[in-house]
């Protein structure tokens, strides 16, 4: 409800095309955990928005009309008639194709839009109408709308409430019965940041229905428990869920003492989620029952769905439709159940044949199969679990949706991922980077290999050519520790869920044998692990408290490793780690046992874990037991449980990652820049001309001319440089820009122009120049490359070669690199990426990251290059990526950094109209 419709007799308006309506459709969460679909006005709505306004209260029409008899087939037909440009609108629609809520702008002038809502009683106090906003918002943006302007009646606080609730700045203005409101179209960080935790409380809401149900039915339960609804079942009873449990079977047979019902029309009272255990033609069929029933939630076991081929997708679009019809979220179909373990809970609705403990460890999985051998796992090394959720398919509830309800479970510490893709990457992103900061996520993603890459034309689109390096960048950008082995991924775990993280990489190992101390010392070593001298007054305690046992030999060094040698007891162990633990000299330890006949292992366990007690958490302790029959029972107690390896290099690579996460979480976090000397406009006009150049339609390169000035639009250091058409004229060019030139050819298919003979430095003028042109002309001719024109620039100051470039990924969007430039870039692939924006946090870790940046530091004594300049240009390139997603490739290669600057030398810049079936905007897909 807002303010009444301008201009309702306005003449009927060109209606904007099919497919760009389908581009603008998504799905959105409301407030409590369902789902509405949101998509543009189109003519053919006029009825359907008619029976909408039309069922609206009195009460609601006079808030929105300011009468309490307002023409209301006037207002839909002014609601149908729209065009995107001058006017433009929403509808919320229902899974049964009922319009719920709407909204339109009107454009008043060229950057003021008037706006208008009206949402369906059922709808109040949901968040249709913010969520509609920020749409609207978004939309009208892209039309060059700067503030849409409200008018309001003082007594409607409801809709006040919603311009407030979207966190953008208001201006109000009170005249005689109404109030004005005011409010920019962009999106502040305030009112993202609101959106973005509204977002997260209806995620969280779908969840709680998943993993924190009242009561639970299963259809297609069985007293068989070598049948899915049969293991559900049985499952879901031996874990003692804690509400109501009903059993669904259309033959309605008792499961042992418990009753069975044919129909979950059948089933009495309120039922939050029900788990669907029967074969994928049934399961629409049911979904549509539970539906009518008002079920909050369903989980889809079966196969054959979209991973069966096009009759499947078919099945599984069907069966999403129908949920969303019945405000019911879906997790599935094709996976393998849900379980928490929470003991207000106990939920166990999966069909996995062993149970994990309880714990704080929450594991999604994609893959149903890999979910059964995780929860094995976690219950054969004693890792506890705290919720689990196999999402399959994905049709609707993701892994995005599992970690925005895993930062708010108490009992969760840790959270560990296996993907096999993304829905939404960078919402991923987003919320991992703040997940992550309270409680760590490891992934293990499948699919490294690089099958599939597509070719690529430039260097940036050669070394990025597989999204895999994108994959990498959003890990590490979001602070998820990704790992390669699901072995290496319950290490992990286990040291993250039992321990605290690490304040810095200072380990000290103490061991009772020395070849194992060695060994796990170059472990720490070979993972950037620092094992530091002991203080003098610490060795000889350390000699002190480990010999007072009376045995010969005492402690067997004063280094790092500290080997309590052979005869060592088992208190040995517990002096030698209180004392380090206690002495603030390192921050880690590593206890390595080997089989002694003085110390059995269970003794010197108990001793381990008595001293992890006494410490409080002050550093963490990893323990290796090199035992023939796997570490001693006891180390999971939960009063002091510790992480145990097998081998010193597994628990070395554990703490490493623990200790880049700490790192991780403490660093600040990095800003994405804004540039005011930006010129957006004229850089979007520079691409319009080029995409409308004749043979453009579907992507051209644009030429030296067009590359140049689209990079200084966006400030990018560029050296001086003349196009000219003839040998005589770069003579001219050269003479005019002074000092030693370089010269290049243009020419059509030229791409590598070096190695073509298309490039010659250092002439020292005008008579040179021209004879380097008539010479390269010729030279290419033969080759079958007709000379264009000449590119004649200056020389840029001595300096090291450099790559700076982006890719437009189609899953992640643009992909920025930096590496060693020159004409080695793909031999050497010595490239660090980010995903945009980058921050200058990201420049300045991605220059650190490589293996060439001591030649940019000083190396061997030369004076350091202006990396701060070249950390400038890589903010820079990111930032026009973003503005420009017509960009696909870009390659400024190379760039010379040099003493008191950087500079772009040569430049390759490809575009291509923007895929018009990109969501706008992508809130939800």
């Amino acid at each position: 409800m807002a303010s009444r419709p301008p201009g309702a007799g306005a003449p009927r308006l060109r209606v904007p095309s099919p497919a760009a309506l389908a581009a603008r459709e998504v799905d959105v969460a409301l407030r409590d955990g369902s789902s509405v679909h949101v998509r543009p006005v189109r003519p053919d709505d006029l009825p359907a928005l008619r029976a909408f306004l039309e069922s609206l209260s009195p009460n609601a029409r006079r808030l929105r009309f300011f009468t309490g008899a307002p023409d209301l087939r006037a207002a839909a037909r002014w609601a149908a008639e729209v065009n995107r440009h001058e006017r433009d609108g929403l509808l919320a629609v229902a899974g049964d194709g009922t319009i719920v809520g709407h909204a339109a702008w009107a454009r008043i002038d060229g950057e003021r839009a008037e706006v208008a809502f009206e949402t369906g009683e059922e709808m109040r106090g949901r968040g249709l109408a913010t969520i509609l906003l920020a749409h609207l918002a978004f939309g009208a943006r892209a039309q060059g709308i700067a503030s849409f302007v409200a008018e309001v009646l003082p007594e409607n606080h409801r809709m006040l409430g919603v311009f407030r609730e979207s966190g953008l700045p208001l201006q109000v203005a009170s005249e005689p019965g109404l109030l004005t409101v005011e409010m920019p179209t962009a999106f502040t960080d305030g009112a993202r940041a609101r959106f973005w935790q509204r977002e997260q409380i209806a995620a969280v809401a779908a969840m709680d229905a998943v993993l924190r149900p009242a009561a639970v039915a299963v259809v297609g339960a069985s007293p068989d428990p070598e049948t899915l609804g049969g293991a559900v079942f049985a499952n879901l009873l031996r874990g003692g869920f804690g509400g109501p449990l009903h059993a669904v079977n259309r033959r309605g047979r008792a499961i042992g003492t418990h009753p069975c019902h044919t129909s979950i029309e059948e089933v009495p009272g309120d039922v939050d989620l029900v788990v669907l255990a029967i074969p994928a033609a049934e399961a629409l069929t049911v979904a549509r029952a539970c539906a009518a029933r008002g079920v909050r939630a369903l989980v889809v076991l079966a196969n054959g769905f979209a991973e069966s081929g096009d009759a499947g997708a078919a099945r599984q679009r069907e069966l999403l439709a129908t949920c969303r019809a019945g405000g019911m979220r879906l997790v599935g179909p094709n996976c393998l159940g849900v379980l928490n373990t929470d003991p207000a809970v106990r939920l166990d609705a999966t069909f996995a044949p062993t149970a994990p403990p309880p714990g704080g460890v929450a594991l999604m999985s994609q893959s149903g199969g890999v979910g059964i051998a995780v929860l094995e796992h976690a219950r054969r090394l004693g890792v506890g679990i705290s919720a689990f959720a196999s999402v399959g398919n994905k049709a609707d509830l993701s892994g995005n949706d599992f970690l925005e309800w895993c930062e708010g479970d108490e009992h969760t510490r840790a959270i560990l991922l296996y993907l096999e893709s993304f829905g939404n990457p960078r919402k991923f992103a987003r919320i991992a980077q703040r997940v992550g900061r309270s409680k760590p996520i490891v992934a293990v993603k499948a699919g490294r290999s690089a099958v599939g890459a597509r070719a690529a034309s430039s260097h940036t689109g050669a070394l990025l050519a597989g999204s895999e390096d994108a994959v990498a960048a959003l890990f590490h950008q979001s602070g998820v520790l990704r790992v390669d082995s699901l072995g290496e991924l319950f290490d992990l775990a286990a040291l993250l869920e039992r321990q605290p993280l690490p304040a810095g990489d200072r380990v000290a190992i103490v061991t009772n044998a020395g070849g194992p101390g060695v060994l796990a010392a170059d472990a720490c070593d070979a993972v950037g692990l620092e094992l530091p001298p002991l203080p003098a007054p610490l060795a000889r305690e350390l000699a002190a408290a480990t010999s007072g046992a009376g045995r010969s030999g005492g402690t067997g060094g004063s280094g790092n490793p500290v080997d309590l040698l052979a005869e060592a007891v088992p208190g040995d162990f517990s002096a030698a780690v209180e004392l380090l633990g206690r002495s603030d000299a390192v921050d880690a330890i590593i206890a390595v046992y080997v089989p002694r006949p003085f110390a059995r292992p269970a003794e010197v366990a108990a001793e381990l874990r008595a001293a992890a007690t006494r410490l409080d958490r002050r550093l963490p302790l990893l323990t290796v037991f090199m035992t023939a029959d796997g570490p001693p029972a006891g180390l999971d107690d939960p009063s002091a449980p510790l992480p145990v390896f097998r081998y010193p290099e597994d628990a070395a690579r554990a703490l490493a990652r623990a200790v880049e996460h700490a790192r991780w979480r403490d660093a600040p976090r990095g800003v994405a820049p804004t540039f005011d000397d930006a010129r957006s406009d004229e850089a979007a006009a520079i691409v319009a001309r080029a995409l409308a150049a004749e043979g453009a339609g579907g992507g051209a390169w644009l030429d030296p001319l067009q590359a140049h000035d689209l990079l200084a639009c966006h400030g990018v250091p560029l050296a001086p440089q003349r196009i000219v058409r003839s040998p005589t004229a770069a003579a001219r060019a050269a003479a005019e820009l002074g000092g030693p030139v370089a010269l290049k050819a243009v020419a059509s298919g030229l791409v590598h122009r070096s190695d073509d003979g298309g490039v010659a430095l250092d002439l020292p003028g005008p008579t040179a120049v021209r004879r380097a042109a008539l010479a390269m002309r010729e030279r290419l001719g033969r080759g079958g490359h007709a000379v264009e024109a000449f590119v004649v620039q200056a020389m840029a100051p001595a300096g090291i070669e450099m790559l700076v470039g982006a890719t437009a990924d189609p899953q992640f969007g643009p992909v920025v690199a930096v590496g060693a430039g020159g004409r080695a870039v793909e031999l050497l692939r010595d490239v660090a990426v980010r995903l945009t924006p980058v921050t200058d946090r990201d420049a300045h870790e991605m220059v650190r990251q490589l293996g060439t940046f001591p030649l940019l530091d000083g190396y061997r004594g030369a004076a350091p290059l202006d990396v701060a300049a070249l950390e400038q240009v890589l903010q820079r390139i990111g930032a026009l990526v973003v503005a420009h997603p017509e960009i696909v490739e870009l390659d400024c290669n190379p760039v010379i950094v040099h003493e008191r600057g950087a500079v772009v030398v040569d430049a390759r810049i490809r575009i291509a109209p923007r895929d018009p079936a990109a969501p706008t905007p992508r809130l939800r897909r």
